[in-house]
């Protein structure tokens, strides 16, 4: 995903949420309850909709049809923040006009990976002791 950076952010999730994703918006509304969807929309006229997908549920599918049909909201991005990829529904989401899919495991923070130097360490390391075995026997 292309990092943009968009000016009104308004999320759709519970009160409990990643806050890794929001990490670099300002002017954030987070709403709880999906009957207030549409008036947010239009009172704060955002850049892009932050979807919680599993808070959300099959639910989502007619609330984009809806977006996607008015072209009051023809500039809109919508975003899905989903836990587990699932390949059926992310491409009917993306069928249906999300633009970005987020997973939980792209939040993430990257650790460095220092499995890959111990296991390094412990081959060269065990090199070297059947060397100087060999070489004292």
């Amino acid at each position: 995903m292309a990092r943009k950076h968009f000016k009104k952010v308004l999320l759709v999730a519970p009160d409990v949420f990643p806050n890794r994703l929001l990490t670099d918006y300002k002017n954030i509304k987070h709403i709880t309850t999906l009957s207030s969807i549409f008036p947010s929309l239009n009172e704060l006229k955002p850049d892009i909709v932050i979807f919680d997908y599993d808070y959300t549920g099959e639910i989502i599918e007619k609330i984009i049809r809806r977006i996607k049909i008015n072209n009051f909201y023809n500039k809109l991005k919508i975003c899905c923040y989903k836990n587990v990829p699932d390949q059926e529904k992310d491409s009917l989401l993306k069928a249906l006009g999300v633009d970005y899919l987020i997973y939980q495991e792209d939040l993430v923070k990257p650790e460095k990976n220092k499995t890959l130097l111990t296991n390094f360490g412990a081959i060269f390391d065990t090199s070297i002791f059947k060397w100087v075995a060999n070489a004292s026997h």
